[in-house]
């Protein structure tokens, strides 16, 4: 249909027009398939204002849909499979064409399809943070579900960056022992301390580092105690519900992280074109 044709070819200049600009708004989304598949997905749009756009977040759930069936390896494959909502266009297609009806510069950003025994998924602020736990569990009655909401609230919010010290890599170890050398070498404190007291300072301040970036040792943050830790508390629902839990992996995509955002500057930007 040469209709059809030219809207699509109109879209694509539209789309390249627009491509250079920055989108660091937008939506994550997850979507779960029978409790042991789930997907995240960031889509990036320029404003909050389309953010919240129901067309926008429709055409975010059609991708989130598309990941949570899709068997691609990285972000290339994913982009050039054939569209699950019209086979007649590929998902790279489907963008380009709601760049054309939205208006903005929209970015598939990237997506995470995991699979475990049981997946469970949290959404935070309407779609800021999206968060799935893979979970490997004998028992999936809700209050082991509930408990794993729980833990996927907490990496929301506390944003750790591995399971446990286990999964911690010596590199990353070696090159904050650096930094932390650096800083107490620098501390007027620790002047002409003994090398032995140093290292010993290093460590502690290692390990409290490693409680904070690695889940199942941050305090739980619905603690009654306020000391419990993560691994604790599922410990305490694994034993309750008579359960062999363990927490795999985690993945959290959180909307614009690691993107550059564009200050404004109207006033500036008006006293420029007043020369």
């Amino acid at each position: 249909d040469e209709a059809v044709e030219f809207l699509r070819k109109n879209g694509q200049a539209k789309a390249e027009k627009k491509a250079s600009r920055i989108a660091a708004e937008g939506l994550c989304m997850v979507v779960t398939k029978d409790n042991q598949t789930a997907a995240v997905v960031e889509v990036n749009s320029e404003t909050d204002f389309v953010a919240k756009n129901a067309t926008f977040q429709e055409f975010v759930k059609a991708v989130a849909t598309q990941a949570v069936n899709s068997d691609a390896a990285d972000m290339d494959a994913f982009m050039a499979e054939k569209w699950n909502e019209d086979a007649s266009k590929t998902v790279s297609e489907a963008l380009v064409e709601k760049v054309a009806v939205i208006g903005e510069n929209l970015k598939i950003r990237r997506f995470q399809k995991v699979t475990a025994p049981l997946v469970v998924s949290y959404t935070h602020g309407g779609g800021r943070i999206g968060v799935l736990v893979e979970a490997d569990t004998d028992v999936k009655n809700d209050a082991v579900k509930e408990a794993l909401t729980n833990v996927a609230m907490q990496i929301a919010a506390l944003s750790p960056k591995y399971v446990s010290t286990a999964d911690v890599s010596e590199e990353y170890k070696a090159h904050e022992k650096e930094i932390l050398m650096a800083q107490i070498q620098n501390d007027p404190k620790m002047a002409g301390k003994p090398e032995k007291v140093i290292e010993g300072a290093v460590s502690g301040r290692l390990n409290k580092e490693l409680k904070e970036v690695c889940l199942l040792e941050q305090v739980y943050v619905k603690a009654e105690d306020g000391k419990q830790t993560v691994a604790q508390y599922l410990a305490q629902v694994a034993k309750e519900n008579n359960a062999n839990l363990t927490v795999k992996g985690f993945v959290r995509f959180e909307t614009g992280e690691g993107i550059e955002k564009k200050v404004e500057d109207f006033a500036a930007e008006v006293a420029a074109q007043l020369g």
